[in-house]
């Protein structure tokens, strides 16, 4: 039987004008496919004009700017619609789709489309959900007690994974995607030949304990704060009330 890990993957990222799933919005998107390991990955790439300034707090980040978005974006209807179609149909390939962090991406994807096209993500993969594979909470559960930052770049220098061009949506969809592979192979046994579907329906159960856990270390630390335990996809704020 062939791992999850060495079998064909898909990785989605994206850059945006903030960290507000509810309000901010993708300026850039990438889906990254690669149908082995050590195959040449397909990168897919939409730029959008989000129609709002992007500030300057998200520039520094990522270095897109108004001008440039307004010059090279698309319409987000458009663009949210050509990527939510394009994660349906790697999902009706199989490939489970890598995304570092996924309540961020996903539900910001998620709000995007009700704004824009009137429709929920979940309605555009009727027929073949999305089986998640989200790094950030793997190497959470699979190795708990190491110390320090647990981002992209420090994941990436712990496995032995490049990251080059960080930032870029593109680039770190498949740093994402390499990340996820060597998770895997060093945790293999952790792991007990688990299938990328009974691993998704896992990290549901881990990231919710994960986000009590930090509800209890803010608590403790005189900052209580809510964390939300939806994964991989928040509720809208309606329906989470």
């Amino acid at each position: 039987m062939t791992l999850w890990y060495e079998a064909a993957l898909a990785s989605f990222d994206t850059e945006t004008t903030g960290v507000d799933v509810e309000r901010d919005r993708i300026v850039t998107a990438a889906l990254v496919v690669q149908e082995e390991p050590g195959g040449a990955p397909r990168r897919h790439t939409w730029t959008v004009d989000p129609g709002l300034p992007i500030p300057a707090q998200a520039t520094a980040v990522h270095g897109l700017t108004d001008a440039w978005a307004r010059e090279h974006g698309r319409p987000p209807g458009v663009a949210v619609e050509e990527i939510a179609r394009a994660l349906a149909e790697s999902a009706r390939a199989g490939r489970p789709l890598v995304v570092m962090n996924a309540p961020y991406d996903l539900t910001l994807l998620d709000r995007e489309l009700r704004r824009h096209r009137g429709m929920t993500l979940d309605q555009y993969l009727t027929g073949a959900p999305l089986l998640v594979l989200d790094p950030w909470v793997l190497d959470k559960r699979l190795d708990r007690y190491r110390k320090g930052r647990r981002n992209l770049a420090a994941l990436c220098e712990h496995y032995g994974v490049t990251l080059t061009d960080a930032h870029d949506a593109a680039a770190d969809a498949t740093a994402a995607l390499e990340l996820t592979r060597a998770m895997g192979r060093r945790h293999q046994g952790q792991l007990e030949g688990l299938s990328a579907a009974e691993l998704h329906l896992r990290q549901a159960v881990w990231h919710a304990a994960q986000a009590r856990g930090l509800e209890q270390w803010f608590s403790r630390s005189g900052t209580p704060a809510r964390v939300d335990t939806a994964w991989p996809l928040r509720l809208p704020l309606e329906r989470a009330a």
